[in-house]
């Protein structure tokens, strides 16, 4: 993209995300009975703005450029996506009108932007941990919430991360909701209700039995180091694209 033409797009931005401090969207939706809803972008936009404060503190707030690279990530998303600029200006906004997230305050002439979960719900750390790998990697495990949180929140013993969960299910309305155990598998999987409630997740094909599940135990380990390779070379994609930014901030 032309630098005239990023500039532009990010005047665009401005004017149509307007800067507004965050209320208290949880006691509206308790009000009401209904959980706030969100679509698929908004969800991946929101999510990748919580994950960025943890992982990349030095660049948050995100840029439109960063949180696009953020969103369309081909690693530690699930599923993948492919959101154009527009799209993503459409998701802020509407994350913006639920009070969800806004555009920072900046001295920059690039438009940056920042989520406001915190002021929405009131959420611990490790409740924002577990929203946050929940928005952006769909229903999961404990134990896969637990080995995937790291960078974000340090869970010690699995049955911390099962009381974060039950937490965020005693809400009103529910945020999360726990999806019928898989045949052949010990631990149920957990979904976010952000975008209203989920199937249940796919049955393992082939009739999973008791070697299967051990051989995907034995994988376990292998299989968070390479998602922590695959995490470390997303956040420096990010940092790279964040630079850019900076540098065509400078020289307007």
């Amino acid at each position: 993209m032309f630098e005239g033409e990023e500039q532009e797009n990010e005047r665009q931005t401005e004017e149509t995300i307007p800067q507004e401090s965050a209320e208290n969207v949880a006691a509206e939706a308790a009000e009401t009975g209904l959980p706030v809803q969100l679509s698929a972008a908004q969800a991946r936009v929101l999510g990748a703005l919580i994950e960025k404060e943890s992982t990349t503190p030095d660049y948050y707030p995100l840029s439109l450029n960063a949180l696009s690279s953020a969103c369309n990530q081909r690693t530690n998303r699930e599923p993948v996506m492919d959101l154009d600029e527009d799209e993503i200006r459409l998701a802020l906004r509407g994350l913006e009108e639920k009070k969800l997230a806004a555009r920072a305050h900046s001295d920059g002439r690039v438009a940056k932007f920042e989520h406001h979960l915190g002021e929405a719900f009131n959420f611990t750390r490790a409740e924002t941990a577990l929203v946050c790998l929940l928005l952006l990697r769909g229903p999961q495990t404990p134990g896969e919430l637990r080995s995937r949180s790291e960078r974000l929140h340090r869970f010690d013993e699995i049955p911390d991360v099962v009381s974060a969960l039950q937490k965020l299910m005693e809400r009103t309305p529910a945020l999360v909701a726990v999806l019928p155990r898989q045949p052949g598998t010990k631990e149920s999987r957990y979904s976010h209700l952000f975008c209203g409630a989920i199937a249940s997740a796919p049955q393992l094909s082939g009739g999973s039995t008791g070697a299967g599940t051990l051989s995907l135990s034995a994988d376990a380990g292998a299989e968070a180091r390479i998602a922590q390779l695959e995490t470390t070379v997303a956040e420096l994609r990010s940092q790279v694209a964040e630079l850019q930014s900076k540098f065509q901030d400078l020289f307007a």
